[in-house]
C-alpha cells in the first residue's frame, strides 16, 4: 500500500532543469516531489543567469547615456550608484524565485525544504529545514543538482579580496582595480560590467585566446572590442598565486618563463565549476562518474536503475536551457513518450557581454577538422543601416555552411543584441533547413537581422549588401 512519502518522481534541485523536470512530470500524471535545500530557481535563477544579466543591462544604460551626446541629447553621468544597482538584480531574481513557487503549486508538486540523499535504489532520504529526516520512496529519482564555482587550489574564499561570480554580483564599492582569472563567458561578461562602471580590469586567460570555446575570429573580434574599453588581455598567461594584505592584492602570473606582477583591489576567479555531486550518497551506491560529473545514458539515465541526471551536474554545456531540455527528454522517456534525447538536440550559446556573442552548431575549425567540404559567409556590421542608426555597427555575422548539401554547420555572431537573433539560425538547423532554403525568406528592413540573411548569401557568393 502507498503511502504519503510515495511518489512517482522525485526530482533533487530546484534550478531550471529541476524545476522544469518537475513540472513536465505533473503535467504527464506523475505524482511528483521537488527536494530543494536552497531558493527555488537554483544559481542560474539566483546568482548566475538572471542577477548578472541585471546588472549587465545597468551598465548598458551607463553606456547610452554616456554616448546620448553623440545623437543630439544632452545627457551626462554624476553618480553611479552600485547599491541601486545590486538591488535591482536581487530583486529580480527574488521575483522570478516566487514565481518558480507559485509554479509548483500550480502544477500540484511538493516542495520537500532540505537535502537529499539516496539511501538505496528507489528511497531517498531527507533531512528537512525544520530539521526532521524522512524517507520518501519513488521508483524515479532525478538529480539536477547543478555545479558550483572552482576556486583554484589554495586561494582562501573568505578573504574580501578575492572573489567567485557570487562576490562580484553583490559588491559593496566599485573596485578602483580588477584582475579576472579567466576569460571565457563569466570572465568576460564581468570584465565588461565593471569597466563600463569604471574599474581598470586585466583578463587572465591560460588558452591562446580569450573565449577559447568560441569560432577563432569571434575571439579575436571580442579581444578587440575590449582591448579598445581599455580591458587588458593576457593569454598564454597563468595563475601564479596571490598575495593580499590592507585592501590590496599581489597577483603573480607567468607566460613561459616570464613572470609578471599585477595589482589590484580585487582579484576574481571565473575558472569555471565542478559537480555538486557531494553528500548525495553516490559513492557508496558505485554511480558512475566522468570527471566528477554524473555519467548518463542519452536519456539521462546512470548506471543504477531508476536514477537520472540531468543539467550541469551531467556535464557540459553549462546552459540552464540545456539542463531545461534534458529534464523535460527524461521525465518524457520516464513517461514512456518518444521524445528525441535533448543530447540530440543543438543547443545554442550566448555571452551578454558589450558586444554580445551568440553561438551555435560547429566553429570553422572544427568543420573543417572533420573534412566536410566548407564554405564561409560573414556580414559585417558595419554594412548594416538598423545597426549603423542605432550606433551599433561593431560586429559580424558568420556562417559555415556544407559546400555540398548546403546544410548550415555553426553560425557566430558578435554584436548588440545577438543574443536575441542566434534563435533563427537555431530554428533553421534544427528543422534541417538548407542554406538555399534559408537564402529565400525575406527578412523585414531595416533590421539588424538582415545581416543573417546577407551572410549566407555571401557563402553563396551573391550578396547584395556587401
Amino acid at each position: 500500500m502507498s503511502n504519503a512519502n510515495d511518489y512517482d518522481l522525485i526530482v533533487i534541485g530546484g534550478g531550471p532543469g529541476g524545476y522544469s523536470a518537475a513540472i513536465r512530470g505533473s503535467q504527464l500524471g506523475l505524482k511528483t516531489a521537488l527536494v530543494e535545500k536552497a531558493d527555488l530557481g537554483g544559481v542560474c535563477l539566483n546568482w548566475g543567469c538572471i542577477p548578472t544579466k541585471a546588472l549587465l543591462h545597468c551598465a548598458e544604460l551607463l553606456h547610452d547615456i554616456r554616448l546620448a551626446n553623440r545623437y543630439g541629447i544632452d545627457a551626462s553621468v554624476n553618480t553611479v550608484d552600485i547599491g541601486a544597482m545590486v538591488a535591482h538584480s536581487r530583486e529580480t531574481a527574488e521575483r522570478l524565485s516566487k514565481g518558480v513557487a507559485y509554479l509548483m503549486q500550480k502544477n500540484s508538486i511538493d516542495v520537500l525544504q532540505g537535502h537529499g540523499v539516496v539511501k538505496e535504489r528507489g528511497v531517498l532520504h531527507v533531512t528537512l529545514a525544520n530539521g526532521n529526516s524522512k524517507d520518501f520512496r519513488s521508483p524515479h529519482i532525478v538529480i539536477a543538482t547543478g555545479a558550483r564555482l572552482r576556486l583554484l587550489p589554495g586561494l582562501d574564499a573568505s578573504d574580501d579580496c578575492i572573489w567567485t561570480a557570487r562576490e562580484a554580483m553583490v559588491p559593496t564599492k566599485i573596485p578602483a582595480s580588477l584582475v579576472i582569472i579567466g576569460a571565457g563567458a563569466i570572465g568576460v561578461e564581468f570584465a565588461s560590467f565593471y569597466a563600463d562602471l569604471g574599474s581598470k580590469v586585466t583578463l587572465v586567460e591560460g588558452a591562446d585566446r580569450i573565449l577559447p570555446t568560441e569560432d577563432e575570429e569571434i575571439s579575436a573580434r571580442m579581444a578587440k572590442a575590449l582591448s579598445s574599453r581599455g580591458i587588458e588581455c593576457l593569454t598564454q598567461t597563468l595563475f601564479d598565486g596571490v598575495v593580499t594584505a590592507e585592501g590590496e592584492a599581489t597577483v603573480t602570473v607567468r607566460q613561459g618563463d616570464k613572470r609578471q606582477i599585477l595589482t589590484c583591489e580585487r582579484l576574481l576567479i571565473a575558472v569555471g565549476v565542478e559537480a555538486n555531486t557531494q553528500g548525495l550518497g553516490l559513492e557508496q551506491l558505485g554511480v558512475a562518474l566522468d570527471r566528477g560529473f554524473i555519467k548518463t545514458n542519452v536519456h539521462g539515465a546512470t548506471n543504477l536503475a531508476g536514477l537520472y541526471a540531468i543539467g550541469d551536474v551531467a556535464g557540459a554545456p553549462w546552459l540552464a536551457h540545456k539542463a531545461v531540455h534534458e529534464g523535460v527528454a527524461c521525465v518524457e522517456n520516464i513517461a514512456g513518450l518518444q521524445s528525441k534525447p535533448a543530447g540530440e538536440r543543438l543547443v545554442p550559446g550566448c555571452i551578454y557581454a558589450r558586444p554580445q556573442v551568440a553561438s551555435i552548431g560547429m566553429t570553422e575549425s572544427a568543420a573543417r577538422e572533420s573534412g566536410r567540404p566548407v564554405k564561409i559567409g560573414r556580414h559585417d556590421l558595419q554594412a548594416n543601416g538598423k545597426a549603423l542608426a542605432s550606433g551599433h555597427g561593431n560586429g559580424l555575422v558568420k556562417v559555415i555552411l556544407d559546400d555540398v548539401t548546403g546544410e548550415i554547420l555553426g553560425a557566430h555572431m558578435i554584436g548588440h543584441g545577438v543574443s536575441e537573433q542566434i534563435q533563427g539560425y537555431a530554428i533553421a538547423m534544427g528543422g534541417e533547413i538548407t542554406a538555399h532554403e534559408f537564402e529565400e525568406v525575406i527578412f523585414p528592413h531595416p533590421t539588424q537581422s538582415e545581416a543573417m540573411h546577407e551572410a549566407l548569401l555571401d557563402a553563396s557568393g551573391i550578396a547584395i549588401n556587401q
